[in-house]
């Protein structure tokens, strides 16, 4: 006799992060998982460095300072806040607080991993909706939804494609869902979209919403992907159900000062994301010259496709590896032939280019 995981446990795909390492590289560019290549602001490393002094302490079970700034700078109700472990934990309280066994949740075909896994360890199943070429489609995610339907994931811009919705399909998308189902909009990107047509984070609009809950993080453009720090906003029974359930010291001292500061240099911020809109342009250019389709992206990273290529992506990818640049492979969602790439400084765009050109003229 031994303990037995409950039924599904053994069957749920475990998350694949980006690769970090190369054999015989000693420092790789990492471009596998959408990090800031500029680090972090100052004012968060200062404060982080400055929470040391306090690593004998719990952290603040209401994460009051970081409460504070995120509703003082997005103008939000505090009570209406929840955080966690990145955006991950938010997307777990969802799932455990309103899945019962045989529930299911929605996601786009290429949704982030990380949703299927909470649904499936909170015994929900998984109901995926075809996109279009690669967008969301909204008609394909209505129709996925049936009568053990309690949950509904989307990511705006998305994560592993790039791509994105104007906010009036969100907002046709939310007109036409059954009002007990709790849309999530995964907004883990939003601050690289800003220059985007069409383009809204939903903060606003959400405020008067009975059954939208809207994530965002501090690993991407704040570049505190380490201290996993992330944040949800939703209807206040919707909030008072995951403070029953959320850990009560997820958010580390050091993370909540690191966030708080970070959020205080909104000038960091925007250069990042106008880094990341111009880079962004010149390695899509740049690897379509190459022979590569690449999907339109609102993201800090670009997402090439290999369909017609001399070289297919895996291949592609253990050449680059074997040069010490490190990409995303997506054949875990799905993508067989595709290599995600995340934006590095300029001079870096240009190495991953140079190497590109030399891995498909193999």
């Amino acid at each position: 006799m031994s303990p037995t995981p409950k039924p599904g446990i053994l069957d749920i795909a475990p998350y694949v992060p980006g690769r970090a390492s190369a054999p015989g590289v000693a420092k790789p560019l990492k471009l596998s998982a959408n990090e800031n290549p500029f680090g972090c602001s100052d004012a968060a490393r200062q404060a982080y460095l400055r929470a040391v002094n306090e690593i004998h302490l719990y952290p603040d079970a209401n994460t009051s300072l970081l409460r504070a700034a995120v509703a003082e700078h997005f103008k939000l109700e505090p009570e209406r806040l929840v955080f966690g472990a990145g955006s991950d934990e938010v997307f777990a309280m969802a799932t455990q607080a309103y899945l019962r066994e045989g529930d299911n949740v929605v996601q786009p075909q290429f949704g982030f991993a990380a949703w299927a896994i909470a649904a499936r360890a909170a015994g929900g199943e998984v109901n995926v909706a075809p996109e279009r070429d690669y967008v969301v489609d909204v008609d394909a995610m209505l129709a996925a939804v049936d009568d053990r339907t309690r949950v509904m994931f989307l990511a705006n811009p998305a994560n592993p494609t790039g791509t994105w919705l104007p906010f009036s399909e969100i907002a046709r998308l939310h007109a036409r869902l059954p009002p007990h189902i709790l849309l999530v909009l995964d907004g883990a990107y939003a601050e690289c979209a800003g220059d985007v047509a069409g383009f809204s984070d939903g903060l606003d609009w959400v405020r008067d919403k009975n059954n939208v809950l809207v994530t965002r993080t501090f690993s991407k453009a704040y570049g505190l992907a380490a201290l996993r720090v992330g944040w949800g906003y939703g209807p206040a029974p919707v909030i008072a159900a995951f403070d029953r359930i959320r850990l009560p010291f997820s958010v580390t001292r050091a993370g909540e000062a690191a966030a708080a500061a970070a959020l205080s240099d909104q000038g960091f911020v925007a250069r990042s994301a106008e880094h990341f809109a111009v880079e962004r342009v010149r390695l899509a250019e740049a690897l379509r010259a190459l022979g590569l389709k690449t999907l339109p992206s609102a993201t800090n990273f670009v997402t090439a496709l290999f369909d017609r290529a001399p070289v297919p992506a895996q291949a592609t990818y253990e050449m680059l590896a074997r040069e010490g640049i490190l990409v995303r492979w997506l054949k875990n969602y799905g993508m067989e032939n595709a290599l995600r790439i995340s934006i590095g400084r300029s001079e870096e765009t240009t190495r991953v280019i140079d190497a590109m050109t030399r891995a498909l003229a193999q």
